[in-house]
Parts: C-alpha cells; structure tokens; sequence
C-alpha cells in the first residue's frame, strides 16, 4: 500500500525548506532535480508526496554520498 504525506513530513523527511523542494521540480531553476519525486494531486487546491518515493529518493542520496566518500578516500 502507497502512504501519502504532505509537504511538512516532506520537508522533516528531507531536511529541505518549502522552497527548496519546489526548486528541485522547476526544470528552469538551478537546483533542478529530475529525480526528485512529484506531488500527487488529491484535491483541487492540495498536493501530497508517495512516501515510499520520497524514501527512495533519500536513498539514493546516501547512497551517492557514501560511494562518493569511498571513492574520495581511495584517491
């Protein structure tokens, strides 16, 4: 069963401020992130965020972080 979560447990999940969140959808901002999971729409003016993608997403942002480190301690 998919879980859906709003912005606020979004934001606790990521660490990430409300406009930091919208930047990483916006293809014309800098800090663009196309792996970056999209809201559902669940209502006409409400949005809510797959828990289970936005889980993911973190991840594989550790994932990255720590390949990363391992590389740069080999060097």
């Amino acid at each position: 069963m998919k879980t859906l979560i709003k912005l606020r447990d979004v934001q606790k999940a990521t660490a990430l401020s409300r406009s930091s969140i919208y930047c990483k959808m916006n293809p014309k901002d800098a800090r663009y992130d196309p792996e970056f999971p999209r809201p559902v729409r669940i209502a006409s003016n409400s949005v809510a965020w797959i828990e289970q993608e936005i889980q993911a997403w973190i991840d594989k942002r550790i994932s990255a972080s720590r390949k990363q480190h391992q590389q740069g301690a080999k060097a």
